[in-house]
């Protein structure tokens, strides 16, 4: 291949690159755009891309309208408590899996990429059965724990990458110097795995950050719930909706996934690249 076909096969992928971000951004920068203009605008013909005349009146309604400190202090004692839980219950477990082959280890790694495949329509009878029997139903508890269960599969894939990363040489070492199982853990693999404890956890938290379906279904007090089932207030009879406050609210809503993935998304695609390693 001549090196001007490479140029123009590269800037192919380039242009083809660029088309998929304007893709992906493109809901994103309307609802800026809706959330600063006002109600004139909103309801023009002829709608822009930057308003004519900015304003802050579409979060001051959504504020007014709908209790939004509530519901995203809501989320967030669910998301970072999720998270946490997942985190320290996948752990020790991607440890044995990572270090401890054998059929056991396999059916495990079985059971993660089988549990990505259920839909969530399936699986809300028997969580709700299941939280009705612990009198779970309707509190941010029983929430939680449906949340560790979802997200459980994927934290632990991703920090058996992490564990197979480090290798199993460091630990030997650690223990030829006559540092026990539990020291060799605390002191050498821990501190390697840090950064993919962050990642995980914080995978999680985005995940029950966003979450709508269980949140809807689970929570029925309006104290009780999450800033997305929220967000929907905003929609009225006949699928009318206060669009101003809602893209206001929603972006608000979006803002601190979009900071966190901002941060990991390099640590996350690192676990995904550690996990294909072969140790």
């Amino acid at each position: 291949m001549s090196m001007r076909t490479r140029g123009s096969v590269r800037a192919g992928q380039y242009l083809a690159l660029l088309c998929y971000l304007v893709f992906l951004a493109f809901p994103f920068l309307w609802l800026i755009s809706t959330a600063f203009k006002p109600a004139p605008e909103l309801g023009s013909l002829h709608p822009t891309w930057i308003p004519h005349h900015p304003t802050l009146d579409n979060f001051r309604a959504a504020f007014d309208e709908q209790p939004l400190l509530r519901a995203a202090a809501n989320s967030l004692i669910a998301a970072v408590s999720a998270g946490f839980i997942a985190v320290v219950i996948a752990t020790p477990m991607a440890y044995v899996m990572a270090r401890h082959r054998s059929r056991l280890s396999a059916a495990a790694t079985g059971w993660v990429v089988v549990s990505q495949a259920f839909p969530f329509v399936l699986l809300i009878i028997p969580l709700f059965l299941v939280l009705k029997y612990l009198h779970l139903i309707n509190t941010l508890w029983g929430l939680i724990m449906v949340y560790v269960v979802w997200s459980l599969p994927f934290a632990l894939w991703m920090l058996v990458g992490y564990v197979r990363a480090v290798p199993p040489e460091l630990e030997e070492a650690a223990a030829v110097d006559g540092a026990s199982r539990l020291r060799t853990l605390v002191s050498v693999t821990a501190p390697l795995l840090a950064p993919g404890i962050v990642a995980t956890a914080l995978f999680a938290f985005i995940t029950a950050w966003n979450e709508f379906f269980f949140a809807l279904v689970l929570l029925k007090t309006p104290e009780k719930q999450t800033l997305p089932v929220v967000l929907t207030h905003f929609l009225g009879a006949e699928g009318a909706s206060d669009l101003g406050p809602l893209a206001a609210a929603a972006f608000l809503a979006t803002l601190p996934s979009l900071v966190l993935f901002a941060f990991i998304q390099r640590r996350i695609t690192g676990g995904m690249l550690a996990g294909a390693v072969k140790s």
